[in-house]
C-alpha cells in the first residue's frame, strides 16, 4: 500500500468521529463538518491509490452531497440515514480489514527503517496479476516488466486465486470476452480488492465501451491494438507514483475572523494555507509562501481584488497562479469584468466549504499539471533541459550552505545512433524510456534526473561523495545492459557511459556541468560502458 496503516487509520478515525458527532446532534453545522471531512477522506484516498476504497468513499460523498440544503431546512428522513450509516460502516470494515491484511511486522519494520544515503538497488517488487486466456501475446510486456521490479502472474479467470493478497495490478484481456462479462468481473474484483488498480486492455475504442468500463469500477482502458509500450508506461506510472506535497493556498482577506474561517475550512481537507490582511501585502506573501493558489476577498479597503490581481499578473512568476476570488456580492457583471481581468473563478459568500476545496483543488491540480507539462520532458516524465539546470543551480546553492558535497552525473546511451537507424525511433524511445524508469526508481527520491538533450541525462546526487555515485550508478549500469528489448522475432540489449563531477571540487554549475562532460567523453573514449570521475 502506497501509505503507512497508522496514517489510513487516523484519517478514517477522524472521518468516522465527524459522523457520529452529526448523528449524535443532526445539527447543518455538524453535517457540514461531517461533508467536508468525507469529501477531505475521498481525496485521501485518491491520493495514496487506494483505489478500491476511494470508490466507495466516493459513492458515499456524492450521497451526501445530495443532501445538502440550507441551514433554515435541513433534515435527513430516518430510511436515508439508516442506509448513510449502513454504507459507512461498510467502509469503515473494508478500511479495517484492508489494514489488517497490510499491518504485518515486515512491512512495518521496512516503511520504519530509515532511507539509506544512496540506495544500492530496488529491493521493492510489485505484483501484478494478468487475466487472459493465454499469456503468448504478453510475452514480451511481462519480460520488460521484470527488469523493473513489476513481477506478472498470468492466471485465466477458472484458476482465479482465492488467497486475500492484493496485487498492485489487476490487467484484464478485454478481448477474451464480451464486454458484460468483463465489467461483472471487475466488479468482483473492486469489491474484493481496496488498493489494486483494474486495467482493461483490448477493449473497442468507442465511447459506450469506454464508459461502461469505467463505470464498472475500471481505473484504465485500452483500446485493441494499443502498443505494449504505451501499456508499460502506464503499469510503471502507477507502481512509482510519487506523493505530492500539500497544496498551499495563499488567503488575501481583510477581515481575520473571515480569513480564519476560510483556513479552518482549507486545514480539514489537508490544504497548507498563509493569510496576508492587506493587499500591498500579497507579493511579498507570494515570494514567501510560494502558494499554489491565490483566495483573494474582492472587496478591501483601498483596493478591490480585481486591482490587487492586476499587480500580481505584472510578475512573470505570478503570471498562471490561479486567482479564486471570493464575494457577497452576486453581481454578474461584476464576476464576468473579475474573470476578464486575470481571476479564475468567482465564489459567492456564504460559501459552501465542500465546494470551496472543491474548486480550490481542482484548480490547483490543474495549474500544477501545466507546471509538470512545462518542467518536464514529454517523452521520459523527467526534468528537462532547462528545469535540470535550474534545479542544479538551487542544489549547488543548498549545498554550498550546508557545507556539504554534492555529485552530478552525465550519461550518455553508448551508440543511440545505430539503434534509431537499426529498429526505428519507437524503439529508440523506449530504451530511453527505459533508463529514465530505471534510474527514477534506483535513486532517491531526494535526487534529480533530467534529460538533457537526445539520449542523455543529468543526474543530481544532493549531499553525495562521487565515489557513493559511482558506486550505485555503475550498478544500475550493469542492470541496464541486462534489459533485452524485443525485436520482431529477436531482441537486442544497449548500455550507457557515464562522467561525473563533485561540488565544490567542481566549484560552480557551469564546472559541475563541463567537468562531467569531459569524464563522460573520456568514458567514450576508452571502449564506452563505464563511469569515470575526474577529480
Amino acid at each position: 500500500m502506497s501509505c503507512a496503516p497508522i496514517e489510513l487509520k487516523k484519517k478514517s478515525e477522524e472521518f468516522y468521529v465527524k459522523w457520529r458527532t452529526y448523528v449524535g446532534a443532526c445539527g447543518f453545522d455538524e453535517f457540514v463538518e461531517f461533508a467536508v471531512s468525507l469529501s477531505s477522506f475521498s481525496a485521501f484516498l485518491h491520493s495514496k491509490g487506494l483505489s478500491g476504497l476511494h470508490q466507495i468513499s466516493h459513492g458515499l460523498e456524492q450521497q451526501v452531497l445530495s443532501l445538502f440544503d440550507d441551514e433554515s431546512s435541513h433534515h435527513i428522513p430516518p430510511g436515508t440515514l439508516g442506509d448513510l450509516s449502513s454504507r459507512i460502516e461498510g467502509l469503515q470494515a473494508r478500511v479495517a480489514n484492508f489494514i489488517d491484511s497490510n499491518s504485518t511486522p515486515a512491512t512495518e519494520q521496512r516503511r520504519a527503517s530509515s532511507e539509506p544515503v544512496l540506495p544500492a538497488e530496488s529491493s521493492f517488487v510489485h505484483h501484478m496479476w494478468l487475466l487472459g486466456s493465454t499469456p503468448e501475446p504478453w510475452r514480451d510486456l511481462i519480460t520488460q516488466l521484470r527488469y523493473f521490479g513489476i513481477h506478472t502472474h498470468v492466471f485465466d479467470w477458472a484458476t482465479l486465486p482465492t488467497d486475500t493478497t492484493e496485487p498492485a495490478i489487476v490487467l484484464i484481456d478485454g478481448g477474451d470476452l464480451a464486454l458484460e462479462e468483463t465489467c461483472h468481473n471487475a466488479r468482483a474484483l473492486r469489491a474484493r480488492f481496496s488498493a489494486t488498480d483494474l486495467i482493461v486492455h483490448n477493449l473497442r475504442s468507442d465511447f459506450n465501451n469506454l464508459k461502461v468500463a469505467l463505470a464498472a469500477g475500471c481505473d484504465f482502458c485500452f483500446a485493441h491494438g494499443t502498443p505494449d509500450a504505451v501499456v508499460m508506461a502506464k503499469i510503471i506510472e502507477v507502481c512509482s507514483r510519487d506523493e505530492d506535497p500539500p497544496y498551499r493556498v495563499l488567503v488575501v482577506e481583510d477581515s481575520w475572523t473571515a480569513s480564519k474561517s476560510i483556513r479552518r475550512t482549507l486545514e480539514q481537507s489537508g490544504i497548507e494555507s498563509f493569510a496576508v490582511t492587506k493587499p500591498s501585502e500579497v507579493l511579498l506573501g507570494l515570494r514567501h509562501f510560494q502558494p499554489d493558489l491565490i483566495l483573494m476577498d474582492m472587496y478591501m479597503p483601498d483596493c478591490t481584488g480585481v486591482e490587487a490581481t492586476r499587480v500580481i499578473r505584472q510578475h512573470a512568476e505570478f503570471l498562471s497562479t490561479p486567482v479564486v476570488y471570493l464575494s457577497g456580492d452576486s453581481d454578474v457583471a461584476l464576476q464576468v469584468d473579475a474573470l476578464r481581468l486575470g481571476g479564475d473563478h468567482f465564489l459567492t459568500k456564504p460559501f459552501n466549504p465542500v465546494i470551496l476545496n472543491a474548486v480550490v483543488k481542482s484548480k490547483i491540480e490543474r495549474y500544477r499539471t501545466l507546471r509538470r507539462s512545462m518542467q518536464h520532458d514529454s517523452l521520459t516524465g523527467m526534468l528537462n533541459h532547462l528545469t535540470s539546470k535550474e534545479r542544479l543551480q538551487t542544489a549547488v546553492k543548498a549545498a554550498e550552505a550546508g557545507n556539504e558535497t554534492l555529485t552530478v552525473a552525465m550519461i550518455d546511451i553508448d551508440h543511440f545512433k545505430s539503434v534509431n537507424d537499426s529498429y526505428g525511433h519507437p524503439v529508440g524511445d523506449q530504451v530511453i524510456r527505459s533508463l529514465a524508469w530505471l534510474l527514477k526508481q534506483r535513486l532517491r527520491k531526494t535526487d534529480l534526473v533530467g534529460r538533457y538533450g537526445g539520449e542523455e541525462f543529468i543526474v543530481i546526487l544532493p549531499n553525495s561523495r562521487a565515489e557513493q555515485g559511482l558506486e550505485v550508478l555503475d550498478r544500475i549500469r550493469r542492470d541496464f545492459a541486462e534489459i533485452r528489448y524485443p525485436f520482431r522475432e529477436t531482441w537486442f540489449n544497449t548500455t550507457f557511459s557515464a562522467g561525473l563531477s563533485q561540488f565544490p571540487i567542481s566549484v560552480n554549475v557551469e564546472t559541475l556541468i563541463k567537468d562531467a562532460d569531459d569524464a563522460l567523453f573520456e568514458a567514450k573514449r576508452l571502449g564506452r560502458n563505464q563511469l569515470i570521475w575526474r577529480h
